[in-house]
């Protein structure tokens, strides 16, 4: 049996803990964001407090599976807005301009709009 054999039945599973680790640092920016809380180099603006409220909800909803599909797109969304309005003008390069973050919640929320949830999810429950 082969590695990719042995490892499949495990899929659901890492992909559902992807999803829980990748909604708990999102939580982190929209708390961040809406409370302070770690606190935020940054002063807090309408944007900022729109993609908070975004940054929270989106990820409470996310880290409970709850309408993954839907709101991942929406974050997904958010993330590349992020990126080119907030990060790209500081500088192209990623590395440069703190971007590498908003770049992978990006296609992490991209993937699990076409992924799914994994197990562990309120969305599995809805299905039966």
């Amino acid at each position: 049996m082969s590695l990719s054999e042995r490892l499949s039945p495990y899929q659901p599973s890492a992909l559902a803990m992807l999803r829980l680790i990748t909604a708990i640092l999102f939580i982190e920016h929209g708390s961040q964001k809406l409370f302070g809380f770690p606190p935020a180099p940054y002063a807090i603006t309408t944007l900022f407090f729109v993609a908070g409220v975004l940054e929270l909800v989106g990820g409470i909803l996310v880290l409970l599976g709850l309408f993954t599909r839907p709101v991942a797109f929406l974050l997904s969304g958010e993330m590349a807005i992020a990126y080119f309005t907030v990060h790209m003008p500081i500088n192209f390069f990623p590395a440069n301009n703190q971007g590498d973050g908003a770049i992978l919640f990006c296609f992490i929320f991209l993937f699990m709009v076409f992924s799914g949830p994994g197990d562990w999810a309120l969305d599995n429950r809805q299905r039966r």
